[in-house]
């Protein structure tokens, strides 16, 4: 039996390559067996060579994407020296697209278009049974100098597609984000992905997804990413899902939806703002809200309906909304895609993913690159340096604001400094184009930052605008400061402001055994003067304040986004109560 080895080069460690998986388990179903292993591209190419060197397989298949085929090409060359028997072959997306060219540009034996299910089972029997390539369908190989392309096998029904998680293996799992796909295709065609190339979407049986989804909450998996395209493209098939969810919620597990905001109707807003809070993430393409660009790209919501949608879905504050912009589509440059970034951050995103458009080859955009002057990187994962409307220099400002986006906004460890930052100018861009120009002219850039640095430089910043009130800005940094983890060193700027009595008000409220088992029972066995040290309260007021809220933060309790349980107090004449606790 030939040892058949699938590669998986993820982006980070966190995650888990659901793509190899699938073909293993649908071969494995068939009495083929084929092994698994993953890396990371943050890996040495070294140490990745090696493993694969010692499997000593005979043959090696890739999984490629974007982020990984310039590494997978330089192990696949040197592969090539190291094992030269070895039958070595790419599949993915990445290589989907014109495989002729990329067969003669790789050292491979062959490329897998499409879906890989069907097509590297055959493969695997193939060439264990020494059968004709011929017989193999997606295949892209090359026959006496000849380049053969083997027609599409028709695609695989959801119901075929394996679920490749199984109970013994969930440990490899326990600090991974899980992905799981109930649906194929796309009913849309964006003109920057290949998802809606056929415009056909094809649908697991609900009931299969049920027993799925019940192996994720019985196992109280953190999160679980749905990589269905456009998942609520079927409102009835969507919503059953939703509702199952709900009625077997776990009080644990979130999931993750890439969706149409306005596909979403009545029914389902009304639905979703029922749900537990952190059950549900949405994630939603806006990419733009400037009309031209929007029609280039064939999308066609408009803002005033994103505003209704997402206003009802913030209603009760119970999901996270991820909500993603594109620099460098054609006809936004920067004054415009300013707009386009105060219009989404106006809809409080409690994510605002800015990306740089990639030029995926047999996309819409890649077609039409010239008309639209749109030149990317030769270089996966080709990245647009310029176009038309967006110079490379203007470019190179909107790096460096995506940056602080990262940093400051998505990092979601300084939401209350941002909040009164931007309040501060004219406009969120103009808040983050600021700190993004002082960032370059101090030259913070240039190195890494310890958490405690990064409030620091916003410190630094808020010195700098005129508007910026100091003791508001410190009561704000000590609120997200203390958000996130106990405090153990405060910036010089920022002294411990709590009076005696309200020290003493906290040792007081902490001694009391009922405030414990309700507020803090993950604490249970310290005394009182260690879990001081283990929690925090901090006074919505200064050290004279005799009437203010308080927040207690548990360090031992956080939401997906990194924040501590937090319950509101009520301080008043020298005590701690919690007549207003949430």
């Amino acid at each position: 039996m030939q040892k058949h080895l699938l590669v998986g080069l993820n982006a980070k460690y966190i995650h888990s390559n659901l793509a190899i998986r699938s073909l293993r388990d649908y071969a494995a179903s068939r009495g083929i067996e084929l092994e698994c292993q993953e890396f990371t591209i943050n890996q040495r190419a070294e140490q990745i060579l090696r493993a694969l060197y010692e499997s000593q397989p005979q043959v090696i298949g890739f999984s490629c994407y974007i982020w990984n085929i310039e590494l997978i090409r330089r192990l696949a060359h040197e592969l090539r020296v190291l094992l030269p028997d070895t039958f070595l072959y790419f599949g993915g997306p990445e290589v989907s697209f014109d495989p002729a060219w990329q067969l003669e540009h790789s050292d491979v034996d062959a490329i897998v278009c499409g879906e890989g299910e069907v097509a590297v089972y055959r493969l695997a029997r193939a060439l264990e049974e020494k059968l004709p390539l011929s017989g193999v369908p997606n295949l892209v190989y090359c026959d006496h100098e000849t380049i053969c392309s083997n027609p599409p096998f028709t695609e695989l029904e959801m119901k075929d597609v394996p679920f490749i998680y199984r109970d013994e293996e969930m440990d490899l799992y326990r600090n991974r984000i899980l992905y799981y796909e109930s649906s194929r295709g796309c009913p849309f065609h964006c003109q920057y992905c290949l998802s809606g190339s056929n415009g056909a979407v094809r649908m697991r049986p609900l009931e299969q997804v049920y027993q799925h989804l019940d192996f994720f909450l019985k196992h109280k998996v953190r999160q679980v990413k749905f990589v269905d395209r456009t998942f609520n493209c079927n409102a009835d098939y969507a919503l059953s899902i939703w509702k199952y969810l709900k009625e077997h919620d776990n009080g644990i597990t979130n999931f993750h939806f890439e969706i149409a905001a306005e596909l979403l109707t009545e029914e389902q807003i009304a639905f979703l703002q029922t749900v537990r809070k952190g059950a549900f993430q949405f994630e939603i393409g806006v990419q733009s809200t400037y009309e031209p660009t929007l029609k280039a790209i064939r999308r066609f919501t408009k803002l005033s309906l994103l505003q209704t949608i997402t206003a009802a879905l913030h209603k009760n504050r119970n999901i996270h909304l991820h909500l993603d912009l594109i620099i460098g589509l054609p006809y936004e440059g920067y004054e415009r895609f300013s707009q386009s970034f105060n219009d989404v951050y106006a809809l409080e995103p409690d994510q605002l993913q800015v990306g740089f458009l990639k030029l995926l080859k047999g996309s819409g955009l890649y077609e039409k690159a010239k008309d639209y002057g749109i030149v990317c990187s030769d270089y996966a994962p080709y990245e647009v340096l310029y176009t038309k409307a967006l110079p490379h220099r203007d470019l190179l400002r909107l790096k460096m604001i995506e940056e602080m986006v990262e940093q400051y906004y998505n990092s979601c460890r300084f939401m209350q400094l941002i909040r009164y930052l931007v309040s501060c100018f004219d406009s969120p861009f103009a808040c983050f184009e600021a700190l993004a120009d002082f960032y370059r002219q101090q030259e913070y850039h240039l190195k890494a930052h310890s958490n405690l640095e990064t409030y620091d430089i916003l410190y630094r910043f808020a010195q700098t605008i005129p508007a910026v009130d100091d003791a508001i800005f410190r009561r704000a940094a000590l609120f997200d400061l203390a958000s996130h983890e106990r405090i153990h060193t405060l910036p010089a700027w920022l002294p411990d402001v709590r009076s005696r009595a309200q020290k003493n008000a906290i040792f007081d409220f902490l001694n009391d055994p009922a405030n414990r088992l309700a507020l803090l029972p993950e604490y249970e066995g310290l005394d009182t003067k260690q879990l001081i040290r283990q929690v925090t309260i901090l006074f919505d007021g200064d050290e004279s304040c005799e009437d203010c809220l308080a927040y207690l933060f548990n360090y031992r309790r956080y939401d997906l986004l990194g924040n501590a349980a937090c319950t509101r107090l009520h301080y008043h004449q020298g005590a701690l109560s919690l007549e207003e606790s949430e």
